[in-house]
């Protein structure tokens, strides 16, 4: 794989930058040609994957890991253990998973109980700008509608760490989600210029075809959601997570991906 050679410096970096905890959410429904993905195509000019096709997500908040938070599902500490991370970073993680999903899709996977999901986030559209201005913290939006983060609507898949050689590195874990029945996905963010709902082969070809760029851990995403191909299959999964650290190769105007 090769991206443009402008995506990272020209001369190597003395030190590599310190990667910062990131998640990414791979939002999923079950189409007519088998499973797709929600796809948000972020704005060009951004410090970071401007212009590129990528899953919803982002940094870790250290407010986070608040322990106040009413929790359904798994608890952090198998989280921690799935990820290599102690209790209260796994806590962060999922809460974050949660939160961007939210901020960035409008999807919002909590409910009334531990059974049961919101079927309608409209009513929180004011709440969702309040966090994506760090106005509100997760715990302090849950709390306040009496809602319950479900931990169990979400799935751990990976967790890709930004090649030593790019100027900003990001230590990002992935999770699977499905989108919850009733709600729908929106991509009203302003870091994106377009979303979508796309089958993985229809988002690999549009790379092919030079209408997309996709960076190398959404590209190998897209291709093991495809090997799948529904919903249930991707959900039931059991993965082994390790950290996986591409290697970018400078050649001429273009920069090769290798990975491990």
């Amino acid at each position: 794989m090769t991206l443009p050679g402008n995506l990272v410096p020209a001369k190597p970096l003395a030190q590599p930058a310190e990667a910062r905890d990131a998640v990414t959410v791979v939002l999923l429904r079950d189409g007519e040609e088998g499973v797709e993905a929600f796809l948000l195509r972020r704005v060009k000019g951004m410090a970071f994957a401007g212009g590129m096709t990528v899953f919803p997500g982002g940094g870790v908040d250290q407010r986070d890991a608040d322990t106040s938070v009413a929790w359904a599902g798994p608890p952090p500490q198998w989280w921690g253990d799935i990820f290599g991370v102690d209790e209260a970073t796994a806590r962060a993680f999922v809460c974050a998973a949660v939160r961007e999903t939210f901020e960035e899709s409008g999807v919002l996977l909590a409910g009334p109980d531990h059974d049961s999901v919101v079927a309608d986030t409209s009513a929180y559209h004011d709440a969702r700008q309040q966090l994506v201005d760090r106005e509100l913290s997760l715990a302090q939006f849950l709390a306040a509608n009496d809602l319950v983060l479900r931990a169990d609507l979400l799935r751990p898949w990976a967790n890709w760490v930004t090649p030593y050689e790019e100027p900003r590195r990001y230590d990002t874990r992935f999770f699977v989600a499905a989108l919850p029945h009733g709600q729908r996905a929106d991509g009203e963010t302003t870091e994106a210029s377009d979303a979508s709902w796309q089958t993985p082969a229809e988002a690999i070809q549009d790379a092919q075809d030079g209408r997309r760029m996709l960076m190398p851990p959404t590209w190998r995403t897209l291709d093991e959601i495809a090997a799948l191909n529904t919903v249930e299959k991707v959900m039931a999964e059991e993965r082994s997570i390790e950290k996986i650290i591409p290697k970018l190769i400078r050649d001429g105007d273009t920069i090769r991906v290798v990975l491990p």
